[in-house]
């Protein structure tokens, strides 16, 4: 048996009660929930099922009850506001290029380095097709009982994607009765309302349980110009049309026209999201039936149909044009340099060409909407067998299904805008004063198709092997077969590249992979206990991988804990990676050359089948304390490092052409750049030649007890980060538009105090100050700026009115912070996936169960 100890008693409560607002609801339930169970369960970062929660691994539970409190409305909030998250994972307030997507991003480390699972098992990559990670918009919250987080390298125990750690949410099951729940929000602005109804309704069979829910969930848009702190954009790219870089313009004195330089810059702020819309529907039930023979069918089902979409700023056109009597140039299809245009000194480039760029406003503004449709099922049956203490077996068979139909409205033909253009050189030219039928002619609606699939079968062995003088020596063994394919399908304008967007091919493509593991628990005495892994995989794409993991605990008092792990892992390459067709791409970079107009250049994206896996190592090293002599407070802390070497990455494109400036002729060659800074056919590959080197430490303190006749819990998470290196540019403390921000420290606090009837919850999030680094393009140095440091306050409060109804009511960003400016920013001249960009928000809900 294993002996079950003071510290294995208050571990398992420091590690429950290191959930943070709302503690005390997620507990109970937490314990009524496992207590109703079997007396061993699985903890995310081991398939060894075990009597206690005390693991070498750090996990962080996420309860229902601090979901509610906090008024989540979706996974992807949730997971963000956690002090391990970093980078800028896509999500509500991505509007350019997100598709709707809403990731995970834990460590900073990249969404598809997070492996997600749904009850332990794998959810299905989801999105616009051919994705590389998990849209959690598939995954409504109504049907969560609490997200743990594992925050280390588990790769030897779950596969490939698990580098940075595991997201395992766990949904309800064993309800009985109905409830239904309506929360709604809007801001202090009066936009931006989020309005989520659920309903959940289980009931108890002599053999088992059955729960079903459903979910509606809407969330309307926040337009950025909306905010008054909003930095209006300035594009080159104008409703009036520019001729080789001249604008036609009129004087208001004389009423003269002539072609002049560039007035202005285009505000595109005034049509792009900070927040985008979007509604869900989701369907989900949990199964449980035991038969006669000890043998115990578990399964879940998850249908989501999102309806999702963002809105930009009409099609830029920049286009090539054909100068009449140029050599080489058709003399049929061109536009002619009249004398206005030649004594402004419009002229043709060495091939014959020169450039017209306008923004179509006379189209109307650029509207993506999206229209997927994710399935997720799982089937399993777990049993008995009679040896030693008693063995557990289990087969599982998992499908994943996700489709996606994408269009973009007012998108703009190329060829037919060109041909247009020579038939009607005035129009276009002069003020832009096309018309109705011509706006017609030159735009279409974009559409893509794309998908995933998965299958997965899996079979499990656990239980314990013999007794040593410490105690029992637990196992599991296992295989699994994993298939998965996706695709890709480009509107056929886009693939031809005859749009003004970006050329782009389409993907398509499947592997599988077949693997073996074991995990291994030896109390070697009853203070220090072992647990070691080891993985195979084979994969049909690049071949075998081994990954192992091993961890220690140590019972140094019957207060203190000591742990840590040591670690190796690997990420596949994805099918994107592998078989996605060529894409392009409008990155923010400086052109040495000064040639370019825009800040945004065109490079084009390229993949590679003989990609090779990722790989990793990772270290993890900490304590948990538990203080007999103060009841109700526990400390932890761990200090956490990852290193990923062959990291399937992108080159710096930035160095590239600096490179080249300079006179490197192999980056010249090596990034497709042409003669005198040409950019026209900029290229970055992937390969294997990436590398990241993070480290850190969490610290969390957790203290429940009672004073003043009040129940109080006081929860501090604390992520210092150490280092983030990235293909060796170090961004340790920086933030910027693309990558997001690496903040060197992050801090939640709360505080809850109530009674069994109301409680009241205060909330605060700091984010340290950052460096803003860019490069000024006047003096074309670098430049560091300093962002100040971010405190945002919530508050709500919980009243149970009867045993049947209870209330929620919250602020968020108590205080109406406005988002940092960034240089680099991404949109609105800060980074919405760092900074709270939609300013305060009021909350409220009801929950009715009976």
């Amino acid at each position: 048996m294993i002996q079950r100890t003071l510290l294995a008693t208050s571990i398992k409560t420091a590690l429950i009660a290191s959930v943070a607002v709302s503690s005390s609801v997620s507990m109970s339930a937490f314990a009524a929930e496992e207590t109703a169970k079997v007396e061993r369960i699985e903890v995310t970062g081991s398939r060894i099922k075990r009597a206690d929660m005390e693991t070498a691994s750090p996990v962080t539970v996420i309860g229902e009850a601090e979901i509610r409190a906090e008024g989540y409305t979706s996974v992807d909030q949730l997971l963000q506001a956690q002090t391990s998250m970093a980078g800028a994972a896509l999500g509500a307030t991505s509007n350019n290029g997100s598709d709707g997507v809403a990731q995970v991003d834990l460590r900073g480390m990249g969404s598809q380095r997070t492996l997600v699972l749904l009850n332990g098992r794998r959810m299905v990559n989801s999105g616009s097709g051919a994705d590389s990670a998990v849209d959690l918009n598939t995954i409504p919250v109504a049907m969560i009982s609490r997200v743990e987080i594992l925050k280390d390298g588990a790769s030897a125990v779950y596969g490939s994607d698990a580098i940075a750690g595991v997201v395992n949410i766990i949904t309800k099951k064993d309800f009985e009765g109905f409830q239904l729940d309506l929360n709604g929000s809007t801001t202090s602005e009066s936009d931006g309302e989020n309005v989520e109804l659920s309903a959940l309704y289980g009931f108890n069979t002599d053999t088992g349980n059955y729960t079903i829910g459903v979910s509606y969930t809407e969330r309307k848009g926040v337009i950025q110009g909306d905010r008054d702190w909003t930095i209006g954009g300035g594009s080159s790219i104008i409703p009036e049309g520019t001729l080789g870089g001249k604008q036609w313009l009129t004087d208001e004195e004389t009423g003269e026209s002539s072609w002049g330089d560039r007035q202005y810059g285009y505000d595109y702020t005034q049509d792009s999201y900070y927040q985008t819309p979007n509604k869900r529907y989701s369907l989900f039930l949990n199964a449980i039936e035991e038969f006669r023979n000890d043998i115990t069918l578990n399964a879940d089902f998850i249908y989501t149909k999102r309806e999702s979409h963002q809105m930009m700023a009409a099609q830029p056109a920049n286009l090539m044009l054909d100068v009449c009597g140029e050599p080489g140039v058709d003399p049929v299809n061109c536009m002619t340099l009249d004398q206005s245009m030649i004594d402004a000194g419009i002229k043709a480039d060495d091939r014959g060409r020169v450039n017209f760029r306008k923004r179509m406003n006379d189209v109307g503004n650029r509207v993506y909407e999206q229209d997927t449709d994710t399935i997720r099922a799982s089937v399993g049956l777990t049993g008995d067998l009679d040896i030693h203490t008693g063995f557990v077996w289990d087969v599982a068979y998992t499908f994943g299904y996700n489709r996606a139909d994408t269009w973009v409205h007012n998108s703009i033909h190329a060829g037919r805008m060109i041909q247009s253009i020579y038939e009607n050189q005035d129009a276009w030219f002069y003020g832009g004063n096309i018309t109705p039928e011509m706006a017609d002619a030159v735009s279409y609606v974009e559409t893509t198709t794309g998908g995933n699939d998965q299958h997965t079968i899996s079979a499990n062995l656990s239980g314990e092997l013999f007794d040593l003088d410490a105690g029992a020596v637990g196992f599991a063994i296992g295989a699994e077969y994993r298939y998965e394919k996706g695709f890709y399908n480009p509107d056929p304008v886009i693939v031809a590249g005859e749009g003004t967007a970006a050329q782009q091919d389409p993907t398509a493509g499947d592997y599988n992979v077949f693997s073996i593991y074991q995990e291994i628990s030896i109390p070697f005495t009853e203070s220090l206990t072992g647990e070691f892994a080891l993985r195979y995989d084979d994969y049909s794409t690049f071949g075998k991988a081994t990954t192992w993991k091993v961890g220690l605990t140590y019972e140094a008092t019957d207060d203190l804990m000591l742990r840590g792990v040591a670690a190796t892992g690997f990420r596949a390459p994805s099918i994107s990676e592998l078989f996605g067709g060529n894409s392009g791409s409008y990155d923010y970079l400086t052109d040495p050359w000064g040639n370019e107009q825009d800040a945004q250049i065109l490079v084009n994206y390229t993949s590679d089948e003989n990609l090779k896996p990722e790989e990793s190592e990772s270290l993890t090293l900490g304590l948990v304390y538990s203080p007999s002599y103060v009841d109700g407070l526990s400390l932890t802390v761990d200090y956490w490092s990852f290193e990923v070497t062959d990291a399937i990455a992108r080159l710096d494109v930035q160095k590239g052409l600096n490179d080249c400036f300079a006179g490197d002729q192999v980056s010249c060659e090596l990034f497709n750049i042409g003669p005198n800074g040409n950019l026209e056919n900029l290229t970055n590959s992937l390969t294997n030649v990436g590398s990241q080197d993070t480290s850190g430490v969490d610290i969390n303190v957790a203290y429940t007890f009672e004073a003043l006749g009040l129940d109080w819990r006081i929860n501090n998470d604390t992520t210092y980060l150490i280092e983030f290196v990235q293909d060796g540019v170090d961004y340790t403390g920086e933030v910027d538009g693309m990558f997001g921000a690496y903040a060197e420290w992050r801090n939640n606090f709360s505080v809850q105090l109530g009674t069994d009837t109301w409680n009241v919850v205060y909330f605060n999030r700091y984010i340290s100050g950052m460096n803003d680094v860019y490069d000024d393009y006047a003096t074309g140095e670098e430049v560091t700026d300093k962002v100040d440091s971010m405190l945002y306050h919530n508050i709500s409060a919980n009243y149970f009115v009867s045993d049947v109804t209870s209330l929620t009511l919250g602020i968020k960003n108590l205080t109406d912070e406005k988002p940092h400016y960034v240089s680099n920013g991404s949109d609105g001249g800060t980074s919405p996936e760092v900074y709270d960009t939609i300013g305060r928000q009021f909350y409220a809900g009801v929950s009715i169960k009976f």
